[in-house]
């Protein structure tokens, strides 16, 4: 059964240009980086400062968009970026990708892509979601396990906060800020699924061709992955 993604009418009503993509993945092979993710890694760079041209990523009609909706339910978009204009900065600040983190072959494959298009990435193993996904707005008492001095602890988001959660608690923070440790992917990770998430002025063939390089990626870095790209329209 595929994982059901669900966007509460709050979000909804707070943001009525939000859309998504899913990218299901089975049956993957991951590891540490490796020279074709790193390469995926180079050539988001080079394509990042080609469309910036000199200008600072808040700059791009996308990311201040969603500056706007962080800004909606209360969060400072300076202090905490959403996660394509936080890549974004790293790879400007070293004149490319070589200030962007190598994580590990499927984490670089769709931090690329965020870098590529400017668009929030996010990647999941489904094997540690528990039942589905929902974007809701917070009520401040739903757990968020994180690591703090390398100990486990547990937050609570602000109230109105928009989080992505499922049955245990909450996966990502203030919408695509911060990601916890519970469902990230890591070298062992088999199953995946990925979100890519968008605001007008992006458009729905833009998100497409976002979601659509991502799987031909996902394919390269794994052959006989079973991949599905999920248009929720």
């Amino acid at each position: 059964m595929p994982l059901t993604l669900t966007v509460s009418d709050e979000v909804r009503a707070l943001v009525p240009g939000f859309t998504h993509l899913a990218v299901e993945a089975h049956g993957l092979v991951n590891g540490p980086s490796d020279d074709v993710s790193s390469a995926l890694l180079d050539d988001a760079g080079r394509r990042l400062t080609e469309r910036l041209d000199g200008l600072a990523p808040d700059k791009d009609p996308h990311i201040a968009a969603w500056r706007a909706a962080y800004s909606a339910f209360g969060a400072k978009p300076s202090r905490t970026r959403n996660s394509a204009e936080a890549l974004a900065k790293r790879a400007l600040a070293d004149g490319g990708s070589g200030g962007l983190p190598r994580i590990n072959k499927l984490v670089d494959a769709y931090n690329a892509i965020s870098v590529a298009h400017l668009i929030p990435v996010g990647g999941e193993d489904l094997d540690k979601i528990q039942g589905g996904m929902r974007l809701v707005r917070a009520t401040g008492d739903e757990p968020f396990v994180t690591m703090a001095g390398g100990e486990e602890t547990v937050e609570h988001p602000e109230p109105g906060e928009v989080v992505w959660c499922d049955e245990a608690g909450v996966t990502c923070r203030r919408w695509n800020w911060r990601q916890g440790p519970r469902t990230r992917i890591d070298d062992d990770t088999v199953n995946a699924v990925f979100l890519l998430e968008s605001l007008a002025p992006m458009t729905r063939k833009e998100l497409l061709a976002a979601g659509t390089e991502l799987a031909e990626s996902l394919e390269k870095l794994n052959p006989r992955a079973r991949i599905t790209v999920r248009d929720p329209e």
